[in-house]
């Protein structure tokens, strides 16, 4: 390095020992556009002479490439890693640095200032200590500004520094540091914050970043890196109740079961007492495994295999707790969710649900409201969109063990995945179980599903008719139903019209109201099948996602997607209410076809041409895919 502490060569000992025993601090730079946050990184390794003489050079070479050889040192391109950083001057991805100085040792992360790159900011701060807000002196506090602010807040980060940057351009007015400071103070007095250290600086020129700048002399407070080497970031995990997510199952040999994991919270040792959450089982620890030999304590962020004094089930996605205070478990909660997907998140559609080491299917059951990032008041709305935050009800397929996250981040943390792409659509923090969870039981009934169906001497099904408007799915369902019930077959129809006259009447034609439109739907019909019928869907039903969400909601084999594949030219010839004709003139709005997207079913069991096939010759068809398929036994 361009700098070397004497210590390595005079005593390497030492000075492994030094900086094995200093304290690290994870800390996060963020804010808005330009405000210059990789150019204060970039400007602290410079000063400090943290960097190797090869990024030096390279630096040189790039100034030199570029025509920029008589300029000044571009700082934050000492920090900004890819090419297309570095070509537009922004930062696109979260950077992480390692540096050291006498004092303490320090892992940051440099994330963009761009609205689209949020997600990427909340990656970084995920796992910070402090979170550094820069601010331009000149443009003062901007939306973005308060987005990051409001996401630190939202991510438990309890201590904020306000770099309060390119006070040169301003004159070094400590009139304009005093009306930034007063501005933010009076925006994040509600968002809980431990401690709030406002510095003013130019990270260009290097004024109040590694020594106190004489031109503000106005100011009494450390320099940036003096905070950074004293801030008191220490919480009470020490003393949080112990958090083993079992992450692995580590079987040897017969004689060996341990489980693997990074330990969330807390402190153990052998002897104590556990209790595994969901099962409830109890045990206590007989030793800590590590590749360099057992322990006799280890605490938090240590990563250990733990084993028991007896053999108990513990499987992947438990928690092993200490018995004074285990996590709870429930399969219902309140989360605030940060939104990462230019598709929206609509209410009633299914997604995955990732804690730390565990997946499990959820429903958004409603969004509560947004939060308005400039203000922090709550608004109304159907979706999130990309960047956004909203406070949801969730339901999950089966219950999950949880702390909520201002217990614990680490258990209290999720990510929603999109389940048709697996994309990372959202990242979540739990805020409290839903108490009627833990109230409402399923009743088991004397008779069930088989009984019903016996009697009618049937296998429910759902058949489940799609295509667009004029496409046919009714006309093929009343003709299907007809020949049904002449075999003696218990049948219903549900149809799209009729069901919005009645369970859906309260819902309009947006992608959120469709969303729900299926969800009901498909939870009716599931109770009809559960009642031993078989089921006639015909809705358009436009979006796969909510297909596939009906058909798991059904027994295998039990849904039957029947595509009534008809061009939309067809449709429209046939379409005697005139739909089409007024959604192309405006005056229908969301009309699938038209304005609002179909997408068709990929793998579906029947797939119907009504342009080659007769309805009537449909419905044959129909019928005897379900005699062969076992759905239609004989009368005894």
């Amino acid at each position: 390095m361009a700098y070397q502490d004497t210590l390595i060569t005079d005593d390497i000992s030492a000075y492994l020992d030094e900086r094995e025993n200093k304290n690290l601090l994870r800390f996060i730079t963020c804010g808005s556009v330009d405000d210059g946050k990789s150019t204060l990184i970039g400007r602290l390794l410079y000063d400090r002479k943290l960097l190797y003489e090869d990024q030096l050079d390279a630096i040189e070479k790039q100034n030199i490439n570029s025509g920029m050889q008589n300029r000044d040192i571009n700082f934050a391109s000492l920090v900004d890693g890819l090419a297309a950083e570095r070509e537009q001057g922004i930062t696109i991805d979260v950077a992480y640095r390692y540096f050291s100085t006498k004092k303490r040792n320090f892992i940051v992360a440099d994330t963009p200032g761009h609205e689209q790159y949020t997600r990427n900011m909340a990656t970084g701060a995920s796992n910070a200590d402090l979170a550094i807000i820069l601010i331009n002196a000149r443009k003062g506090i901007l939306e973005q500004t308060k987005r990051h602010s409001y996401i630190a807040s939202l991510l438990g980060i309890k201590h904020i520094g306000v770099a309060i940057n390119k006070m040169d351009l301003v004159d070094y007015s400590h009139d304009r540091f005093r009306e930034i400071v007063d501005a933010f103070s009076a925006f994040s007095k509600d968002m809980g914050f431990a401690s709030i250290q406002y510095t003013p600086m130019s990270a260009l020129s290097g004024e109040n970043i590694t020594a106190k700048s004489e031109k503000m002399p106005w100011y009494d407070g450390p320099c940036f890196l003096a905070h950074l080497e004293t801030v008191d970031t220490s919480t009470q995990t020490d003393h949080a109740s112990f958090r083993f997510p079992v992450q692995w199952v580590n079987r040897t040999d017969a004689n060996f079961r341990g489980y693997c994991g990074t330990i969330a919270s807390g402190q153990i040792q052998p002897g104590t007492e556990i209790i595994v959450i969901p099962s409830g089982q109890r045990s206590a620890v007989k030793e800590i495994v590590t590749i360099d030999g057992p322990l006799e304590m280890a605490a938090q962020f240590q990563s250990v295999t733990l084993t028991l004094e007896n053999e108990i089930d513990i499987s992947r996605g438990d928690i092993i707790c200490g018995i004074d205070n285990p996590a709870q478990q429930s399969d219902q909660f309140q989360a605030h969710i940060l939104w990462f997907s230019e598709k929206k998140l609509y209410p009633g559609r299914n997604y995955l649900l990732k804690t730390p080491n565990k997946i499990v299917p959820v429903s958004i059951t409603s969004l509560k409201h947004k939060i308005n990032v400039n203000d922090f008041s709550k608004r109304a709305g159907k979706t999130l969109s990309l960047n956004e935050i909203g406070v949801c009800n969730l339901s999950l397929s089966s219950p999950i063990a949880f702390d909520p996250y201002k217990l614990n981040k680490t258990t209290g943390n999720f990510i929603l995945i999109d389940r048709q792409s697996n994309e990372t659509i959202g990242m979540g923090f739990l805020d409290f179980s839903l108490r009627r969870a833990s109230n409402i039981v399923w009743q088991d009934l004397e008779i069930g599903k088989v009984q019903r169906a016996q009697q009618k001497h049937q296998k429910p099904a759902v058949l489940w008719f799609t295509g667009l408007s004029g496409s046919g799915k009714s006309t093929i369902a009343n003709l299907l139903e007809q020949k049904l019930h002449d075999m003696g077959r218990h049948t219903y129809v549900l149809d799209g019209d009729n069901f919005r006259h009645g369970l859906s009447k309260d819902l309009g034609f947006t992608n959120a109201d469709r969303v729900e439109n299926i969800r009901r739907v498909a939870e009716t019909a599931k109770l009809m099948s559960d009642a031993g019928l078989i089921v006639l869907v015909s809705f358009i039903s436009p979006f796969r996602a909510e297909r596939n969400m009906a058909r798991r909601l059904m027994d295998d084999g039990e849904f039957i997607e029947i595509y009534v594949n008809t061009p939309i030219e067809v449709a429209e010839q046939r379409d005697v209410k005139g739909l089409y004709a007024r959604a192309r003139s405006g005056e229908i709005k969301n009309f699938t076809g038209i304005d609002s997207e179909y997408q068709a079913p990929q793998t579906p069991e029947i797939e119907v041409s009504t342009t080659t096939l007769p309805a009537e010759k449909a419905a044959e068809q129909i019928v005897e895919y379900l005699n062969i398929n076992g759905f239609l036994e004989t009368h005894t």
